[in-house]
């Protein structure tokens, strides 16, 4: 099969021939990495795609809202990642659509990829059910450019808080609503809380940020709705104890500039995190397939796209079932298991011939931190654990999970000087601030 993109020079390609099958990855989230890694020194070309240069660790994402930690130490780039594997190419670029009849994948700059077995792993993004114009004022957390600007909307509402001299304009100033109970929700709120009553409570010298709202909003009737009911109510509790605020059964009306209406009451707020809601990537739009309602497309047992053998999607791209026929929840666990798994079983069918086996998930535990010392570890019936225990577990499994030795060092020292002080060294507002 003849590919438009061109092949590279010949001094670099010190691994496959032209002739060996051809397997592109559109993605390098969780699950695209972990395929690539598990294909990587094999007799197969692996093509890489991405419209972002770095792979990111979206779980700590929160952290980078709140000061903990710098976009660099929860990101690394995709070409240093795979260096190492002279078989698998990186290409940055963005996907516009595929061609299944002509295996071919369609970037946005005109260039064609061609296949001979395509991996959707296209992760997710935000969804505001029906109501895009509240995303100016409420940004999510799904990238690193959303956290940085999460980061200036609140750094830089203490600021003018400082300078305000109406009480209630400071009290609006000093007010966050994260909207949201899930693990999102929990480990923002929490973070935001421990930031104004810790990190910058000596900072200011007309306000006093311990004072400052965090309110949490939940339309349904708890918190962590994925998790058993003794731990929520732990959650729940923890995020009291940090003065966090809790909304529970209250949908969202409308969000503006100014604030938040929740069941016909308005909060005047400066700063509104949206953690409510995730729809998947738009490739099964390029696939012309129908979707669950979370936008993911439905795959057989063995990750195959339904109806295109030669496709296959991971992650929060697809709409995988456990042997109960439940849909698997969208984590980074699951699709670390899916691309290694499919990476492992696709470097054998091509090589060898063996048939694709089916994917089976193995729970590894369902974790969101709280605050300090506080944590919820669910690892299946019966088995869970909450406080300080998980809150070492969370970190520890946090560490292990990073990309690269260095960034695990910065971490880990980054975390332990925290503990020790309570300061936070990330503190930049580095995009300019909403005019609110």
């Amino acid at each position: 099969m003849t590919d438009s993109i061109p092949a590279p020079p010949a001094a670099t390609d010190r691994s496959c021939p032209d002739s060996a099958p051809r397997v592109v990855i559109v993605g390098a989230g969780f699950a695209g990495l972990a395929a690539a890694k598990a294909l990587a020194g094999s007799a197969l070309r692996v093509t890489v795609i991405d419209h972002n240069n770095y792979h990111l660790f979206a779980p700590l994402l929160y952290q980078v809202a709140t000061a903990a930690l710098s976009p660099a130490d929860i990101a690394e780039p995709v070409r240093h990642i795979l260096a190492g594997h002279p078989n698998v190419e990186v290409i940055l670029g963005t996907v516009e659509g595929i061609d299944t009849t002509a295996r071919r994948v369609r970037l946005r700059d005109g260039e064609n990829v061609g296949y001979d077995r395509l991996l959707l792993a296209t992760g997710s993004t935000s969804t505001y059910f029906g109501h895009d114009d509240w995303a100016p004022h409420a940004p999510a957390l799904k990238s690193i450019e959303e956290a940085r600007e999460i980061r200036t909307r609140v750094l830089s509402a203490f600021e003018r808080a400082e300078r305000a001299r109406d009480p209630a304009e400071r009290e609006r100033l000093m007010t966050v609503v994260v909207v949201g109970g899930g693990p999102t929700g929990v480990e923002m709120a929490g973070s935001i809380a421990e930031l104004a009553r810790h990190a910058l409570a000596r900072d200011f010298r007309h306000i006093d940020p311990t004072r400052a709202r965090v309110i949490l909003v939940e339309a349904g009737p708890r918190l962590l709705a994925a998790f058993p009911d003794d731990l929520a109510a732990y959650a729940g509790r923890s995020l009291e104890r940090l003065g966090v605020d809790i909304r529970l059964g209250q949908a969202v009306e409308s969000i503006d500039e100014g604030g938040i209406t929740l069941a016909g009451r308005r909060i005047p707020a400066a700063t509104v995190v949206w953690g409510a809601g995730v729809t998947a990537s738009p490739a099964a739009a390029w696939l012309g397939l129908a979707t669950d309602r979370s936008g993911r497309i439905p795959v057989e047992a063995d990750l195959s796209v339904t109806g295109f053998p030669d496709v296959y999607a991971l992650g929060d791209t697809a709409l995988c079932r456990d042997a109960e026929g439940r849909p698997l929840p969208g984590l980074a666990q699951v699709a670390q298991q899916q691309g290694t798994h499919l990476g492992r079983a696709l470097r054998d069918t091509l090589t060898r011939g063996t048939p694709l086996p089916p994917f089976r998930f193995r729970n590894r535990g369902n974790a969101a931190i709280v605050g300090r010392h506080a944590a919820v570890f669910d690892f299946g019936p019966g088995r869970r654990l909450r406080g300080f225990s998980a809150w070492l577990l969370w970190a520890a499994v946090h560490v292990v999970l990073l990309v690269d030795f260095a960034q695990r060092a910065r971490v880990s020292l980054q975390w332990l000087w925290r503990y020790l002080t309570y300061r936070r060294g990330a503190r930049l507002i580095t995009v300019p601030p909403p005019r609110r």
